[in-house]
């Protein structure tokens, strides 16, 4: 199938209020644009450098979406150009983050990622970890990045079950932690987690955004 072909395939398994962020990682500027064309414009990058080069290449209604593990030292690559950065998974990382978008005199909407996979690999908060951290009243000190949900990645499994009670985990957690510390922010209301081989899963526990990319460009 053609990628035009794949994008109206995946969007036609989309309910109402979920997003298709199509994940671009080393792909050109002309596949993106086949992408484009079709009338996607949600794209994800994994990479600082290839995010900032494309954002100057391609056409500006584009809504760039950072889904990849963000190291300090790259955030100014990343703020300003990003829409949605998907994966802080650390104060230290926030901290930069607010840092930079203060100096660009912007708000940078993030969302915080939770470890919910069996996966050391894995990056994010542990669901401890994050409770922990939003209890510690470090948000309220920070004015110039707005949360607005979470993201995680399943493990790599054929266990469905598993992956379905992982992402079951992050919706229950999303769920809390709304109802507990952003009951009033109509913000808070993105749940980032499925890709091309549990998307269906994921929007069935409650995601607002599935991340795919070899589904839609074939595998690199």
């Amino acid at each position: 199938m053609s990628i035009a072909s794949q994008i109206h395939s995946i969007s036609s398994t989309l309910p109402e209020g979920v997003r298709l962020v199509a994940v671009t990682k080393t792909q050109p500027s002309e596949v993106i644009m086949e992408a484009y064309k079709a009338g996607q414009r949600l794209f994800g990058e994994n990479r600082p450098q290839e995010l900032a080069q494309k954002v100057t290449q391609l056409p500006n209604d584009i809504e760039w979406h950072f889904i990849g593990h963000l190291q300090t030292n790259k955030v100014k690559m990343v703020v300003g150009k990003a829409h949605l950065i998907h994966a802080v998974d650390s104060e230290r990382l926030l901290a930069a983050i607010e840092k930079e978008a203060a100096r660009q005199a912007i708000i940078a909407p993030c969302l915080l990622q939770v470890h919910i996979a069996q996966e050391e690999a894995k990056f994010g908060f542990s669901p401890e970890e994050l409770c922990d951290f939003l209890q510690s009243g470090i948000l309220a000190a920070i004015s110039h990045v707005r949360i607005v949900g979470l993201m995680g990645m399943a493990s790599f499994t054929e266990n469905h079950e598993q992956v379905r009670g992982e992402f079951r985990l992050l919706k229950q957690l999303f769920d809390r932690i709304k109802n507990t510390h952003f009951s009033s922010d109509k913000h808070f209301c993105e749940l980032s987690m499925g890709m091309s081989g549990d998307y269906l899963i994921a929007i069935e526990e409650g995601a607002t955004l599935v991340r795919i990319g070899a589904t839609i460009f074939g595998s690199r």
